[in-house]
């Protein structure tokens, strides 16, 4: 509402570009975002998209650098997980664990609350305290039977943390609690039980061709064996 409204409406489709290729591809979806950015810098949702592009990029210290500002302009500290976790893919995760501990997290909704729950988990599991990790993921909101949109991926990452522990029966459990409420196929944890279970998917579309391409070689080599008729 702060721009001219042409500039608006070309600031409004870069980003709306952000938000349909940031999954599928987000090297375009960065791009388009760096666009928005060069158009429209003292926006605070420009800056908040151009930093969720930059993190899909794996660009961490620049995805960091847009959630800093976004917050300056906003004042709102809900880009805090995220910014703890641009924290640990620098490579930093003392860092992450520290903002865990900061008065910011008490300021966040439950749903940001589980996910600096679950970036500080991940925090401990860089800097090799698996216990510390599984602790950490143990909460009211892991022990809950109520399914959040966040739940699923609560239970897998606990699940996670206890198979790397070797506790591959709780991990099992946990999978297994994690896809009843993976309701829009958030997680792999259907993958994660059949691999445990030493089952192995096959696509069927890949063994038709095979079959298809059999039957070629095999007419193929009937029609050299065969003589003209006379």
């Amino acid at each position: 509402m702060s721009l001219p409204k042409t500039l608006a409406e070309d600031v409004s489709r870069n980003l709306v570009m952000v938000a349909r290729l940031i999954d599928e591809d987000p090297e375009q979806a960065y791009a388009y975002s760096r666009v928005a950015l060069r158009l429209a810098s003292r926006v605070a949702a420009v800056r908040e998209a151009a930093g969720f592009a930059a993190y899909a990029t794996q660009k961490y210290s620049e995805a960091l650098a847009e959630f800093r500002a976004a917050k300056r302009m906003t004042g709102s500290v809900e880009l805090w997980p995220v910014m703890a976790d641009c924290e640990r893919g620098l490579g930093r995760p003392e860092r992450a664990m520290a903002m865990a501990g900061e008065p910011e997290v008490q300021k966040l909704d439950k749903a940001g609350q589980v996910e600096m729950r679950l970036v500080a988990a991940g925090a401990r599991r860089d800097m090799g305290q698996l216990d510390a990790a599984i602790v950490t993921l143990q909460s009211s909101e892991l022990a809950s039977n109520a399914v959040h949109p966040w739940t699923a991926r609560l239970r897998y990452a606990y699940a996670d943390a206890l198979l790397a522990a070797g506790r591959e029966d709780e991990a099992r459990e946990w999978f297994g609690k994690a896809l009843e409420a993976d309701k829009d196929g958030s997680t792999d944890a259907s993958d994660r039980l059949a691999e445990m279970d030493g089952v192995e998917f096959v696509d069927a579309l890949d063994e038709d061709e095979d079959e298809d391409d059999n039957r070629t070689d095999g007419d193929e080599d009937q029609d050299k064996d065969r003589t003209p008729e006379t």
